[in-house]
């Protein structure tokens, strides 16, 4: 009976923690995708008619999307206050009917009264389970199973909603002075919508065969997007490179929701699938296997080592794409989808109370990866690109250590600035029609005044520095690993916390070197540069701005004595309290870290402006030559730095395993020795037996046919032929003769009559 009771609790549990009622905005928030598909399918059919060749249409729909949004997140907020209200009238009728009995049964008010308020105390700080709201209706029944469509809304859900409205928004806007006059300018309109349609879809999937679904569609609009300047081949091939190597880790995804729907009993239900998960009826086992293979799937759509290699080279998109693919869409499908399924991850590789385990490690060793590669770039979207590999590799990394909030804090923060980086390296190509620091920029701070300032903010954010968004998230990140004293959080994770400081330090040293290269110097470029116009610097200032104020949506509890309704609201409202969501602890803030990895981060950054902005400067200055490196530096006379830099110079040959040896292979040397196996065996097989057809037919026809059969046919006729010839002799016409012949025959029969019968 023990099962069947903890299946019945499970699904008791499963029932309660969605409800199908709540505002409208969360009942209805399947709105919220379909705007921006209807959007796409406008701007295709007639976008080329409107004044703005469509652009207005797009930008209306994901203004849409985004009201609804907002829309969606208050009444996400008001829906949580109302639990927690429900929580506290019921705890206070309770108590009440407490302190009745007692005082029936004593008479000494003040002790049932100190009682009372000792109750009411532990009961402020109790969690209070928040229903998701759901809403699901059928769209197949196969074999006797329902499969069903539908929406899951809550804290992740809304929050992600906003993220990606606000960046698409902000990059529609952009996109109509940035790609101003292309050759598919209508075309770039519409998948742009449909891209954030299939986002917001996969965002608020309520089942795992949606969530596939959207995932494929993004994927396919990565790959027009990326590919939208075909015409040259590195755009082209940098497409099908995203497209191909996502398609490598899809294979995980579908093997792990296919292990999953078994498993959990035949459903695709997430909120049913983690619920079990976290109540123990899947087989521990079953979990690990499928979150390794979903990790897979992680590894590839959210670029982490080894399969991050296609994510640079798509910066050959335009940068508006590049902005949206790394800000809020495509890379962050796959932190999304482990957050989403978290109980399936955080059971399976036992987080809590561990020091390792394979999340932990392949985001661990994607943010040291991604940091070093963005060191020897030229290309600033590249170095750009790489630095989302290392942030994405920060996230995978907190929700292998179990800090789960700290992980969407960080996405969320990281939407914002990163954005305004994409967007700024945008409107410095923009200018110079180039994206080569070293070739084409320097001293752009004296063109590009508004464009510089929003830069260096996203850039200090990025770096992690105090009071900027990035410090709040990335610290947040470091004390969820629970390695430094006192922070007692899911487990001690001491390898990520090391990780995670050396990670700070090299991006705030990699970013200082940008802004070097880019913004101070002499101008190495052609022409004469200019600040771009109001639409692209317009949402440079709201992304700078939200660079440097997200972070105050969730300070850390006793922030210099803030109340309680100001600190924390990120995690209160955002993270799941319900049976869907493993129980985990979160890691107390600690004052001494925070002082550490700050000072940490600007040893990086004071390291990298030594060595640029006074050796590099005072050589320049000296030898009167525009240098972006020190000329004979350690590089290239120390022999082992030579080494490692030309290693990442080749990132780490990757690339050349990939294309070199494995495609290069399948297309040589395995191509040609298939080639050969098929002329030589499979076709020598074919033509031997053709042969040998021919050989036995022509026996067969000469000596069988022609002897045997023709002559038994032949010498039937002969002998027929001369029995005819003595039977006619035999007709003489005279009745005598005739008589006799049938007189012998007759006495002939009646003697075999006589002898058998």
């Amino acid at each position: 009976m023990g099962p069947l009771l903890l299946a019945a609790e499970s699904a008791a549990s499963t029932a309660s923690a969605v409800t199908q009622s709540g505002g409208w905005f969360l009942r209805n928030v399947w709105i919220v995708p379909l705007v921006p598909a209807i959007s796409f399918v406008l701007i295709l059919f007639t976008g080329k008619r409107w004044p703005g060749k469509g652009a207005e249409i797009g930008i209306a729909a994901v203004a849409v999307s985004l009201l609804l949004s907002i829309g969606v997140g208050v009444q996400w907020i008001q829906h949580v206050n109302d639990a927690h209200h429900g929580a506290v009238a019921t705890e206070t009728a309770a108590e009440a009917g407490s302190l009745g009995r007692v005082a029936a049964s004593e008479p000494s008010g003040g002790e049932a009264k100190a009682g009372a308020e000792g109750a009411m105390s532990e009961g402020e700080h109790a969690e209070v389970e928040v229903q998701a709201v759901g809403r699901q209706v059928t769209w197949l029944q196969t074999g006797g199973v329902e499969i069903k469509v539908g929406t899951l809304v809550d804290g992740l859900s809304a929050v992600m909603l906003m993220i990606v409205t606000i960046i698409s928004l902000l990059v529609h806007i952009y996109s109509t002075d940035y790609v101003h006059g292309d050759r598919r300018y209508t075309h770039f309109f519409a998948f742009l919508s449909l891209f954030t349609a299939a986002m917001l879809t996969l965002v608020v999937a309520e089942n795992t065969l949606m969530l596939i679904t959207a995932w494929e569609l993004v994927g396919v609009c990565s790959f027009a997007l990326i590919g939208h300047w075909w015409e040259e081949k590195p755009n082209s091939d940098a497409a099908l490179k995203a497209f191909l190597t996502n398609r490598v880790g899809d294979v995980g995804l579908l093997i792990g929701v296919t292990v999953l729907y078994f498993a959990a009993g035949r459903t695709f239900d997430i909120v049913d699938i983690n619920t079990k998960a976290n109540a123990g009826l899947i087989r521990h086992g079953l979990l690990v296997v499928a979150a390794t293979c979903l990790i897979a799937a992680v590894m590839s759509k959210s670029g982490q080592f080894f399969l991050h290699t296609w994510l640079p080279d798509a910066m050959a998109g335009p940068t508006p794409v590049s902005a949206l693919i790394h800000a809020a869409t495509m890379v962050v499908a796959g932190v999304f989808m482990i957050a989403r399924m978290y109980g399936v991850f955080f059971n399976g590789f036992s987080i809590a109370g561990s020091s390792i385990n394979l999340l932990a490690l392949v985001g661990g060793v994607t943010t040291l990866v991604g940091a070093s590669l963005a060191f020897v770039q030229r290309d600033i979207k590249k170095v750009l690109a790489y630095s989302t590999i290392s942030q994405l590799g920060y996230m995978v990394m907190a929700l292998g250590v179990g800090a789960w909030t700290a992980a969407i804090f960080h996405l969320f923060t990281h939407a914002m600035f990163k954005a305004c980086l994409f967007l700024g390296a945008g409107s410095v190509s923009h200018s110079v029609h180039s994206f080569d620091m070293k070739s084409d920029m320097g001293g752009m701070r004296k063109f590009m005044p508004r464009t510089y300032k929003t830069f260096l903010l996203g850039s200090i954010a990025l770096a992690g520095i105090p009071p900027l968004a990035g410090f709040w998230s990335k610290d947040e990140i470091l004390v969820g690993t629970g390695s430094w004293p006192g922070t007692d959080a899911n487990g001690t994770y001491h390898v990520m916390l090391v990780m995670g400081m050396i990670t700070a330090a090299m991006t705030a040293a990699y970013m200082t070197r940008v802004i070097y290269l880019t913004f101070f110097g002499e101008f190495r470029g052609h022409g004469h540069p200019h600040e771009s116009g109001p639409r692209i610097t317009i949402p440079l200032m709201i992304l700078g701005f939200m660079a440097v104020f997200a972070g105050i949506v969730n300070l850390p509890e006793d922030f210099l004595g803030l109340p309680s309704g100001v600190t924390l609201r990120f995690e209160h409202y955002v993270e799941p309290v319900a049976a869907y969501f493993p129980a985990i602890a979160h890691g107390k803030a600690s004052w001494s870290l925070a002082i550490v990895s700050s000072a940490i981060a600007l040893a990086g950054a004071g390291a990298a402006y030594v060595y640029y902005f006074k050796w590099v400067a005072a050589a320049s200055k000296r030898d009167k030559v525009s240098y972006t490196e020190l000329p004979n530096g350690l590089t290239t006379t120390v022999r082992p730095l030579r080494a490692l830099h030309t290693l990442l110079v080749e990132k780490y040959y990757l690339d050349h395993l990939y294309t070199g040896i494995i495609a290069g292979g399948v297309k040589g040397p395995i191509a040609r020795g298939a080639n050969w196996f098929n002329q030589h065996i499979l076709d020598g097989v074919v033509n031997r037996a053709g042969t040998y057809a021919v050989v036995a037919g022509k026996v067969v026809y000469t000596k069988f046919d022609q002897l045997v059969v023709d002559g038994v046919v032949n010498a039937t006729g002969k002998l027929s032929e001369g029995a005819g010839e003595e039977l006619r002799h035999t007709q003489t016409g005279r009745v005598q003769q005739y008589a006799a012949i049938l007189f012998a025959a007759a006495t002939v029969i009646a003697g075999l009559f006589i002898v058998l019968i």
